[in-house]
Formats: structure tokens, sequence, C-alpha cells
């Protein structure tokens, strides 16, 4: 899955850097446990911190826990549910379920994790007043074959193209049921690189919560921290600077929450940046209103989708959309000139 860097990056006892390498190797072989110092704990519990690749980033998961072995199983049950979880969401997996889905324009007994997902969506376009929206892959096409040609016009596909693409952008145009997952345009495709991480990364929660771990901290490209991270202090978190490099502009305190950042600058398609991934459903246009936009919410799922959403919407949009969404939820949005508006 393509990521939307900069992400925010761990700090745990001290600041840890994340290298943005994309590659995919969730293997068994790959789950050393290293113990990390000897923080009080609950029982004694000990502080362990596993890294790994997946979902297309470096990943890592740092939890307490009292037996190294059983801390070991754990993980590796959390490393099958990824790679199970990718071969349902992944576009770059030719095999996947979405990729299925978008090659034939119905997908016939979908799982139960593809379902729910897709019930989320719908909810967070209808929130958001179709802000977010995962039909959105179309545009995507059309900007990368348009600057992939030699001399393309700075400015963009024309017009026309885009207004011909968005007769296929639109999320009710999606039936979902249990028996099956249909597109009704001809031409639809559907991307969840705006919202699967974060699912993924709540599967990952409950899947450790129902192992008893109550303190940990799971990175897969968006954050999520359940309990503390020791001796009662909150997980610290640092938002990266937009315009690159491994400066930590903010530093957020978190505790049974999550941290998602979204930023043009992850994935763009010409050398200035002006166009980009994070498309504005409702005009077919990059969202050009901030360098990036952090959303802290009670699940990664939330806070994935929000974050994708408000770098199209004004602040006051963004405030009330904030505020309706069930739970708490705060943003940082960094402007593109550099000012902190704070939801």
């Amino acid at each position: 899955m393509t990521l939307k860097p900069p992400n925010p990056m761990i700090e745990t006892a001290r600041p840890l850097t994340r290298r943005r390498v994309i590659a995919i190797a969730a293997a068994a072989a790959g789950l050393a446990l290293s113990p990390r110092g000897s923080f009080s704990a609950p029982s004694e519990a000990r502080r362990y911190r596993w890294t790994g690749r997946a979902l297309g980033a470096e990943t890592s998961i740092v939890l307490y826990h009292q037996d190294r072995n059983a801390a070991e199983r754990v993980i590796g049950l959390c490393v099958y549910e990824i790679e199970r979880l990718e071969n349902e969401f992944s576009l770059y997996r030719p095999q996947s379920a979405l990729s299925r889905l978008n090659r034939t324009g119905e997908l016939r007994l979908p799982s139960h994790d593809m379902v729910r997902l897709l019930a989320d969506s719908r909810r967070f376009s209808e929130l958001t007043g179709g802000a977010f929206d995962i039909t959105v892959q179309p545009l995507w096409a059309l900007y990368a074959n348009h600057f992939a040609n030699p001399g393309a016009d700075p400015a963009g596909p024309d017009h026309q193209a885009i207004e011909s693409v968005l007769q296929r952008v639109d999320y009710k145009a999606v039936a979902v049921d249990k028996h099956s997952v249909s597109l009704g345009r001809p031409g639809m495709a559907l991307t969840l690189n705006g919202i699967a991480q974060g699912y993924i990364t709540d599967r990952v929660a409950d899947l450790l919560r129902a192992h008893g771990i109550e303190q940990v901290l799971i990175d897969l490209g968006e954050i999520r921290g359940l309990g503390d991270g020791g001796d009662g202090r909150p997980w610290r978190v640092g938002v990266g600077d937009p315009g690159g490099g491994t400066k930590i502009i903010e530093t957020l305190e978190i505790t049974d929450q999550a941290v998602a950042t979204s930023a043009g600058a992850g994935t763009p398609f010409d050398p200035d940046g002006r166009h980009h991934h994070l498309f504005d459903p409702r005009h077919g246009e990059s969202a050009r209103r901030y360098a990036s936009v952090t959303v802290i919410a009670p699940t990664a799922t939330r806070a994935d989708a929000l974050s994708t959403a408000f770098s199209s919407l004004a602040p006051a949009e963004a405030r009330r959309i904030a505020a309706a969404s069930g739970g708490e939820a705060r943003a940082l949005l960094i402007t593109a000139d550099g000012r902190r508006l704070r939801l």
C-alpha cells in the first residue's frame, strides 16, 4: 500500500527515527524481539520492541510483557494478521481481493473484513460530505499517466479529462452486502489507501488486547497506543516536518488513542509537488490547503479517514466534522505557509 508520508515518528524513552523504506518482508524469520530497558510496569513486565516491514513501510510494535517467548508468539500472530489483511486490501498485489474487484467490477462472497471496511468507508464519506471517497482511484490513474508523458503540461490534465473521470468517482455507486461488492459504473476503481492502514492497525490492537496485552504502541504507518508508555506516562508521538527530513515539529502525548498524518508531499506526481495523491473528490484536483494534516482519535481507522478528508476541507468544516465523528477527535493542520491550526 502507498503511504501518506511524512507520518508521525514514535518517541518512547528516547526519540526513534523511522526510515521510509518501502518494501514488504513480514516473514516469521524477522520476529526477533529486543528487550529495551526495564521500566517499572505491572507484574514486572519488560519492554520489548519488534521491528519489521509490512504494508509497504518499516513498522514497529513496542509492548510490555512478562515472558519473552509469549511476546514472540503474539507478535507472530500480528504479522500473520497483517499479511492476511494486506491480501484483502492491497492495490499492488494482483490477486488481492481489492485488485480482483477493480479488474472485474464485482467481488463475490467478500470477507467480513472487506464488508466491514467498506461500510466504515461509506460512513466516513457521508460524515464528510464526500471529502473522503474511496472511488478516487481513476483520478490517481489519470494524473499518473499524464505526468508519465515526456513534456507533460505542468498544469496537469485538462479540465475536460478531469470532468470525464469524475463521472466514475462516487462512493454512492458502490454496492456492498455479505454476498457481493459491485461497482455501479464502468471504469470505476477503489483505493483503500486512505483508511486500510488504520483499519489493520486497529485489528492488530484488538488481537494484542485479546491476548492480554494492555500496554503497546503499534506503528504500521498509522499509530495506535494501548494503555500508557510505562510508569503511567503517555506514549509520545512526534509529528514530522511536512517539508521532509527527520525534524519533529510537534510532540503529541497519547493514551488509548491513535494518530494518523496525511501530507501531499508523500506521493507527488510532478517535480514541484503541486499535484499529488490527496485528491478533493468534489473537483478532481489535488488538495493544496495544507502541507500536512494530523488527526488524533480513539481508533486508527477514524484518524486515518479523517486525516485524508480534512486535507480538502476548510478549518471550520473540519472542526464541525471532528465534533460529530463520534468519540474524541482533534487535529493539527499545518497550512501551506507553515501556520499551525488546532481543532
